[in-house]
């Protein structure tokens, strides 16, 4: 799949950084609360910080106007039942993820410059959690109608499906206040995997395609347009994700073994399943164009996709079929002097040297 472009007038050309282990012996994931800046020992992570500042945007920018009438008037009740079953999913899925970054993320990834980033993504993740809330604001104006969407995780099976599994792997190690052992330390892996590679990368990436399908077919263009955004912010919590895990394997690399790897190909083995049902009950009243057949490539071509990222061998050999996602970068026909598109970047300005001592 191809991610969203960062583009500007000046295209963001990050530095090279080293990725070689910290000279002073220290590790990512040894306890402790590593509080020092100088010297920098993964810069990488910070770098990442000062892009994810670039992408920088508000609720406020995303105009549903059209969105309504569509919604009155263009859509079919099997595209209006979909959209009712995205938005419950919505609701509380960046919280779900929220909580785990500060409940098991943040405290064990040792590096202040990766706390940084973490912090940025909390911002971030919060303001999903607002986007969302406004979409189901504008599209959802019954109060009852709208208390039912925000409780779909206890009355919609496909939705409860998904956040019991996302609560399996965050109570995983919510137990666990320091890293001592190598057992310990592949819980915390395989929890970071699991948000990145599943959740992150499958459950919303399978929520964005419902998107862009809808706007390939000329409809909903404001929630395209705010999951535009979005997207670009959810690409960038998996690179980090990814990194974290490059940065351990690199590390400690007796953590990664063929057990590792099954555990890894099981849990998304599960994810696939989990959004699998989710995708029977949205597109249960069918979707004209739109297929759980094509529900399900599309997923294993993505899961695919995370453990290519992961390093490891694709499981499915599965090919997108979708030819509206690899479009998902196009920018929506807006006119630049009216209303910022969501390629914009905010400048940052200055220069940081990572070796400079104190």
């Amino acid at each position: 799949m191809n991610l969203p472009p960062m583009r500007d007038t000046a295209p963001v050309v990050p530095n090279k950084v080293s990725h070689a282990t910290p000279k002073t012996g220290a590790r990512l994931l040894d306890p402790g609360m590593n509080l020092t800046l100088r010297p920098m020992q993964y810069p990488v992570f910070f770098e990442m910080y000062r892009n994810a500042i670039k992408n920088t945007w508000t609720v406020e920018e995303v105009d549903f106007s059209t969105d309504v009438g569509d919604l009155r008037s263009k859509m079919t009740a099997a595209d209006r039942h979909l959209i009712q079953r995205l938005v419950a999913f919505f609701a509380t899925g960046d919280s779900i993820v929220a909580n785990n970054l500060v409940l098991n993320l943040y405290k064990h990834v040792n590096a202040p410059e990766a706390r940084m980033y973490l912090s940025r993504q909390l911002y971030e993740e919060a303001l999903h959690v607002q986007f969302y809330l406004t979409l189901l604001d504008t599209y959802v104006p019954d109060p009852a109608e709208r208390a039912r969407a925000f409780a779909a995780i206890d009355t919609i099976p496909s939705i409860r499906k998904k956040a019991e599994f996302c609560f399996k792997w965050m109570d995983s190690i919510g137990e666990l206040e320091r890293l001592e052992t190598r057992e310990q330390r592949r819980k915390f892996l395989l929890n970071l995997i699991c948000f990145a590679a599943c959740i992150e990368g499958l459950f919303f990436f399978a929520a964005f395609a419902y998107v862009y399908f809808l706007r390939s077919r000329g409809l909903l263009h404001g929630l395209a347009a705010g999951t535009n955004w979005v997207f670009r912010d959810e690409s960038a919590h998996m690179a980090f994700a990814f990194e974290v895990v490059k940065t351990v394997r690199r590390e400690e690399p007796g953590l990664f073994d063929a057990e590792m790897e099954r555990e890894v190909a099981t849990m998304l083995e599960e994810a696939v399943a989990c959004e699998l049902q989710f995708a029977e009950d949205i597109l249960g009243l069918g979707v004209a164009g739109l297929s759980v057949h094509e529900m399900r490539q599309y997923l294993e071509f993505v899961a695919d996709q995370r453990l290519v990222m992961l390093d490891l061998p694709k499981r499915y050999g599965a090919k997108n079929p979708f030819g509206f996602m690899d479009l998902q970068d196009v920018q929506e026909l807006a006119n630049f002097f009216e209303r910022r598109v969501s390629a914009y970047q905010v400048g940052v300005a200055g220069e940081v040297t990572f070796d400079a001592a104190f």
